[in-house]
């Protein structure tokens, strides 16, 4: 391969993209490919024939380490049967990614177009596995201070993870499946068999991470569901502690009202009224029925 068998653009202006792409491209190549990015998860990766030349719409997810979530970039890709044309575009806030190493490796195995191809998603793939790594270090860390975290904290972190991981699988699935094409024959061109066996075979091993990276997806979402579940069982449990606490209160102070009210009356003919030591009375039967509720409740560890 060489420099002119990949050829890579970042967000190029019409004339320069009319010059690069070959001849024979579908306008509604060309015009996707000119169009300004897209926010979140769109458009919908795939790969498509026109021909003799094969165009590719690919999503690449971006994990950000200072804001802890994941952007998603676009690449345009038009093969033919000599060339490959990547179209990279910046995105709204953010750099654009590098495909500079990749190429590299490309260019030190003289790789043909249709191998070129695979670089890219393996590249992909790549990228995928370690987004889910970095997933799965996000769920650690939430397991890790769970007890300590306040809990709205906790759900705002809870629901951003969630929400990246929802984006992710929307381009995971159609990139692995976009993948597949290659594998069964579905994305050949007129005339010339652009992904000899070779090649489908390294596309395989893409394949194979792509798989990886959509069951590694599934477990870090379970992974979270768990720790999402044991915060809303803690949240309960606490909830049910106060609600525990507050019985505990309003029963202690229950019989004190009721002997208070009782002797409250002035009514005649209530024998306590004539005592001499009434008004001892009745503060021994507040404190005394109080001490028996707070032992009965001690050893119910209510309190």
């Amino acid at each position: 391969m060489d420099e002119s068998t990949w050829i890579d653009l970042l967000d190029p202006d019409e004339a320069t993209l009319t010059r690069c792409l070959p001849h024979e491209t579908h306008s509604s190549a060309s015009d996707r490919m000119m169009a300004a990015p897209r926010h979140g998860d769109e458009p919908r990766p795939r790969l498509q024939t026109h021909g003799d030349h094969l165009f590719g719409v690919l999503v690449v997810p971006v994990f950000n380490a200072d804001a802890s979530s994941v952007e998603h970039q676009e690449v345009d890709v038009v093969v033919s049967r000599d060339l490959m044309v990547t179209v990279r575009k910046t995105p709204p806030s953010g750099e654009p990614i590098s495909l500079d190493d990749v190429r590299v490796s490309a260019q030190r195995n003289q790789a043909t177009p249709g191998m070129c191809l695979y670089y890219l998603f393996d590249e992909i793939a790549e990228r995928f596995l370690s987004l889910i790594d970095a997933f799965d270090d996000g769920v650690d860390e939430l397991e890790d201070v769970v007890e300590d975290w306040a809990p709205t904290q906790l759900r705002e972190r809870i629901s951003e993870l969630r929400h990246d991981m929802l984006h992710v699988r929307r381009v995971l699935a159609p990139t692995r499946d976009a993948a597949r094409q290659v594998l069964d024959d579905r994305v050949e061109l007129e005339g010339e068999e652009l992904f000899p066996r070779d090649v489908e075979i390294h596309f395989a091993d893409a394949y194979d991470k792509l798989l990886r990276a959509a069951d590694g997806l599934d477990l870090s979402r379970d992974l979270l569901a768990g720790v999402r579940d044991y915060h809303q069982a803690k949240v309960a449990n606490d909830q049910n502690e106060v609600m525990k606490r507050l019985t505990v209160v309003a029963s202690v102070l229950l019989l004190p009202t009721f002997i208070v009210g009782l002797y409250g009356q002035n009514l005649k003919g209530v024998p306590e009224f004539g005592f001499r030591y009434g008004y001892a009375w009745s503060w021994a039967m507040i404190v005394l029925t109080t001490i028996a509720q707070l032992i009965y409740f001690r050893r119910k560890k209510w309190i």
